[in-house]
């Protein structure tokens, strides 16, 4: 008669069980962490297991329906996973670039306002004391006309 081996079988069932559900855990923390969509289908890809084994395990089906109501994105804005978020000292230096490009917009359009003026008030002289200028820009020579006049 042969000896009682079923012991070492369901020990065996055992750890590949205990194995199986720690894939999975560790499956559903990554994609937790990397802000992926948590769905049945990616975290039975991500853990090498079926969708129905994971339906029939109560704990599991619980944190992956939680997890999936939590990080359940906006269409329009897409969770970023955390180590690609932007840290305090990166967005305060891209508002202090900000800042710098705004003074220099507006010293420049000061500077165009200023010319636009000059350019108007030479103009209207010429208007009023009816002297014709050559000069087309304040401060600058118009160019020899080439051709017919």
């Amino acid at each position: 008669m042969r000896a009682d081996n079923t012991r070492h079988l369901v020990s065996a069932a055992r750890d590949r069980a205990e194995q199986t559900r720690t894939r999975a855990l560790r499956a559903l923390r990554r994609l937790d962490q990397d802000g992926a969509a948590i769905t049945f289908e990616a975290v039975a890809r991500e853990a090498g297991v079926s969708r129905s084994w994971l339906y029939a395990q109560a704990d599991l089906r619980d944190q992956i329906q939680a997890l999936r109501a939590r990080h359940t994105p906006t269409p329009s804005t897409p969770r970023t996973p955390q180590r690609q978020a932007a840290s305090d000292a990166s967005l305060l230096r891209r508002l202090e670039a900000a800042t710098e490009r705004m003074r220099q917009l507006e010293a420049d359009n000061r500077q165009l306002r200023e010319a636009l003026a000059e350019a108007l008030g030479v103009t209207r002289t010429a208007r009023v004391t009816g002297q014709t200028s050559r000069r087309n820009t304040p401060g600058r020579q118009a160019a020899e006309l080439i051709g017919p006049c």
